[in-house]
């Protein structure tokens, strides 16, 4: 691993979450990459955040998944240094980028279930944030 693997910050960690689940399905789509640039614009949690950072992260993720355990290494690290604080909000946006392009594959289903785990979140808590996600995400 490189020092950019190891050395995340909490906001580069919630980017790697989203860039995951963007991923997972091994078709990053465009709505999926404007979302993730429009919620690193507009959070308080990313006040000061320097977008460029966007690019370092992506890079980092892309290499550590061409590893057979690099989805481990990913959780590892955001477990690392996302403060527990953070875990719901980590989940969230990984939500509402999974439903953003409309369709939830059973890939992204999946991970979003591995990622409740590693988060250590509570099922009816991540349950009403999927909930919130559908519901922002619903097509007329």
């Amino acid at each position: 691993m490189n020092d950019t693997t190891t050395s995340l910050s909490p906001q580069d960690s919630l980017v790697a979450v989203m860039l995951t689940v963007s991923i997972a399905d091994s078709a990053i789509r465009t709505v999926e990459l404007l979302a993730i640039e429009q919620v690193v614009a507009q959070l308080p949690v990313f006040a000061g955040y320097d977008a460029d950072r966007i690019k370092v992260v992506s890079q980092t993720v892309f290499e550590l998944l061409e590893d057979e355990d690099g989805l481990d290494a990913i959780f590892g690290l955001v477990r690392e240094s996302l403060p527990e604080r953070l875990n719901e909000t980590a989940y969230a946006l990984a939500c509402d980028i999974a439903a953003s392009d409309g369709a939830l594959t059973q890939t992204e289903l999946r991970l979003l279930e591995e990622m409740r785990h590693e988060l250590n979140l509570d099922r009816l808590h991540a349950a009403a944030i999927e909930r919130g996600a559908r519901a922002r995400f619903a097509h007329a």
